[in-house]
């Protein structure tokens, strides 16, 4: 048992951290790179991005990381050890709610209302507006948590 949590919490660390690093690029230049450009092209691009990644590597990272978030959980209830049992268990509660969760619950909502719009009607402008301060406030939300899962993950390692 003990050979499978630590390679699942190995797993989990590099995953909810490669993720972590992905929506801090979005946060930290993609994002603020769309403000610069007009509506249009915006909107264009982020709809580009959205179909793209939905085929890409990111999505077999995200997703397993989520899962294994889930399993490792149960092991941290059913199997509790001092100390290392509280950093799994926050490490996934947090991945699965405020970053994969998220994702579903606002992100990826947001992602379909603007791929029906497109052009550069006032409707479109004021709904990319919009769209890049909340899109980006929730991705704000998922680079903290996936950042703090993996950091987690390598504390309950430091722990067993």
């Amino acid at each position: 048992m003990t050979v499978i949590l630590v390679l699942a919490l190995i797993i989990a660390a590099i995953g909810s951290g490669l993720v972590a690093g992905t929506f801090f690029a979005f946060s930290t230049f993609v994002m603020p790179a769309f403000t610069r450009i007009s509506a249009e092209q915006g909107i264009a691009a982020m709809n580009s991005i959205n179909t793209t990644i939905l085929r890409s590597p990111f999505m077999m990272l995200f997703i397993p990381t989520a899962i294994l978030c889930l399993l490792i959980g149960v092991l941290a209830v059913m199997h509790w050890r001092e100390g290392a049992s509280i950093w799994m268990l926050g490490g996934a509660v947090v991945y699965l709610l405020a970053s994969f969760a998220s994702t579903i619950a606002f992100n990826v909502p947001m992602n379909d209302a603007l791929a029906k719009v497109s052009g550069g009607s006032a409707e479109a402008a004021a709904l990319w507006s919009d769209y890049l301060r909340n899109w980006t406030w929730w991705n704000h939300v998922r680079t903290v948590a996936s950042t703090f899962s993996s950091i987690a993950f390598v504390r309950a390692l430091m722990l067993i």
